[in-house]
Order: structure tokens, then C-alpha cells, then sequence
């Protein structure tokens, strides 16, 4: 696989209940800029979104927000963005993000989270998309949705998803790790 220069990164707009979501939220953001990659993401300023995208920031990353027009405020959208691109819905926003990013990085979150993961996922199970995905399980937190999907493809509905659809890591290090050896 080429090198990696941008990372789309799907994580909730809020920061939840445990705080080793945001840091490993902090840590990926730290890395990305460390590293040069640029984040592609859906240009909250709260949340992990913002969390996220501030630590890209303060490590003089270039960070990229993608939002519809109907969540601009809905979501406070980060002030700060390297660049901020405005559509008029959901599915522009969600293709713009797709097409713009080298890979895909799941962290936790919710129901938004939840349909921008399963649509890469289908997306890859399609043909429709050759880039990585990789789940970020900070302390266990996509277990039940793993265990889900493996109980999917026990019953014969869908290929297991650990077999080239995504990849699930625990550490932002495991992640870098497997998309630097194309493990993803």
C-alpha cells in the first residue's frame, strides 16, 4: 500500500463517559500530525470530533472538517480547520469524506459513527472501496459490535469482518503499526 497522507476518522460528537476515549482520541490527533498525515473528519469542534482535531491542530497538522449545512451549528463546528467544506446534505458529506481520505479510522461514538462505519464496511464488502479500514476498540468499547458482527457472519449473512474488511486494533501504535506494514 502507498503511504498514507490523509486519515478519514469517525468518532463521536460527544466524549462520553470514559476519559481513555478522549485520550486515545488526543493520541491519534497527536500522530496524525506528528506523522504528516492530514485528518479528514466531520468538522465538530466538540466531542471527540473536537478533541481529535485540536491535538492535529496544536501539532501543526492540517486538519480538514467535512459538514452539511443543517449540522454547521447543530454540532458547533471547529472554528479553527485548516480547511472546512460546507454541503447541503449527509450523503455529499459522506462522499466527500470517503474520497478524500487514504484510509478509514473508527473511534468511539455513536449512531452517526455507527452509519459512516457500516457504509465503508459495505462499501469494501461491495468492491466499491480499497482502503483500510481500521477500528481504534479504545478499552473495549466496539466489543459488543464485534461480537455482533462475527454472530453475522457465523449465520452465513456477511464475510468475517476481520477478513480484509476491517481491522481492530487497541492502541493508536497498533494502529500505525498495521497500516505502515499494510496489514489493514
Amino acid at each position: 500500500m502507498a503511504a498514507v497522507a490523509s486519515l478519514c476518522v469517525f468518532c463521536g460528537s460527544q466524549t462520553g463517559r470514559n476519559p481513555a476515549h478522549a485520550e486515545a482520541a488526543r493520541s491519534l490527533g497527536k500522530a496524525l500530525a506528528q506523522r504528516g498525515i492530514a485528518l479528514v473528519y466531520g468538522a465538530g469542534g466538540i466531542g471527540l470530533m473536537g478533541v481529535v482535531a485540536d491535538a492535529v491542530l496544536a501539532g501543526d497538522g492540517k486538519a480538514i472538517g467535512v459538514i452539511p449545512e443543517s449540522l454547521e451549528s447543530l454540532e458547533v463546528a471547529h472554528p479553527g480547520l485548516t480547511e472546512t467544506v460546507v454541503t447541503k446534505d449527509m450523503f455529499r458529506r459522506k462522499r466527500i469524506m470517503f474520497d478524500r481520505a487514504d484510509g478509514f479510522v473508527i473511534l468511539p461514538g455513536g449512531y452517526g459513527t455507527l452509519d459512516e462505519f457500516f457504509e465503508v464496511l459495505t462499501w469494501k464488502q461491495l468492491g466499491l472501496l480499497d482502503k483500510p479500514i481500521v477500528v481504534l476498540d479504545s478499552e473495549g468499547y466496539w466489543g459488543p459490535l464485534l461480537d455482533l458482527l462475527e454472530q453475522v457472519s457465523a449465520e452465513g449473512f456477511a464475510p468475517p469482518v476481520t477478513s480484509g474488511l476491517a481491522t481492530v486494533v487497541r492502541t493508536v501504535d497498533e494502529l500505525f503499526h498495521v497500516l505502515d506494514n499494510g496489514e489493514a
